[in-house]
């Protein structure tokens, strides 16, 4: 094979010459990495819904047993007497992770209308026989029987602080 410089020079310079590939990103690219995203979205927002789900039931719950021992040493204080209210506690009463107050119902001791009013599992027995506490859930709404389908998000005081959940789980 020859050599020729003038060839050659031409070559060079025509390699020189053509139009370079442009530096963005082509359109299949970006489509596949908006279905990238889009997958990983579909995966990470639901488990970040249930973690913060989890994340506020397990402050109720935590709520709920300081509420209990305040409870109880209001009972100790007050000669064997339960609070009327969760206002007697004192002024800092908290209301649930959702901006509910708190639901309080004296039982042991609160007269003969208090059975009607306090909470019933499934099979309308009453939870507690001292007193009920509770947090109405999400929803902020309930029902005293716990399997109604308003009540399932509760998280319940029951078997006189022997459980304190979610309702779906007693």
């Amino acid at each position: 094979m020859l050599h020729c410089p003038v060839f050659h020079k031409r070559l060079i310079a025509a390699r020189r010459a053509r139009p370079t590939k442009p530096g963005g990103f082509t359109f299949v690219e970006l489509i596949v990495t908006i279905a990238i995203i889009g997958i990983l979205a579909g995966i990470a927002i639901p488990a970040y819904s249930n973690h913060r789900k989890k994340m506020l039931n397990d402050r109720a719950i935590f709520e709920i047993q300081q509420l209990e021992v305040g409870i109880t040493t209001y009972y100790v204080e007050h000669q064997n007497q339960y609070p009327d209210t969760l206002a007697d506690l004192g002024p800092n009463q908290n209301v649930d992770p959702w901006g509910n107050p708190y639901q309080y119902l004296k039982i042991e001791g609160g007269g003969s209308n208090v059975n009607g009013s306090c909470r019933k599992d499934g099979a309308a027995h009453p939870l507690n026989t001292d007193y009920d506490l509770y947090s109405m859930g999400a929803d902020g709404q309930t029902k005293p029987p716990l399997n109604n389908p308003v009540s399932r998000d509760d998280i319940v005081r029951a078997n006189n602080g022997g459980f304190i959940d979610l309702a779906s789980e007693f």
